[in-house]
């Protein structure tokens, strides 16, 4: 008494029945691999070579002579885009453009306190509106 005996297995997530699996692989024969061996979410990095320096400064006053020049030769020293600048101690709010940069800045009435940001030509034509507070 003979039997034919055949075995069915499961190869695959949706339960696909294959009497003959490709051990190898664990999959169909006719299955090809198209994409790298990379994660998806890794294969789409965007490649970009440009950087956006910040900084932030406290620069005790801008209220002497040459200070304001100083942070501009270190901005450009640094080659920062925007840098942030703490105790600017000028009065009222302003913006300012000098040596193609933008300065905005906030104070108090009296010489005390006040920040400051510094833009660089092309990342100032990027700020569209400030409200000091």
């Amino acid at each position: 008494m003979s039997q034919n005996h055949s075995e069915t297995f499961l190869n695959n997530v949706k339960g696909i029945c294959d009497s003959n699996p490709n051990p190898s692989f664990g999959r169909d024969s006719h299955v090809q691999q198209v994409a790298s061996g990379r994660h998806p979410a890794s294969a789409r990095k965007i490649k970009t070579d440009k950087t956006l320096k910040i900084a932030m400064w406290n620069v005790r006053t801008l209220h002497q002579k040459g200070k304001l020049e100083n942070a501009f030769k270190e901005m450009e020293r640094m080659k920062l885009k925007i840098l942030g600048l703490a105790e600017v101690r000028w009065t009222v709010a302003g913006s300012m453009k000098l040596d193609c940069k933008t300065l905005s800045y906030s104070g108090t009435h009296s010489h005390e306190r006040g920040v400051g940001i510094v833009f660089d030509l092309t990342t100032a034509k990027s700020l569209g509106s400030w409200c000091p507070i």
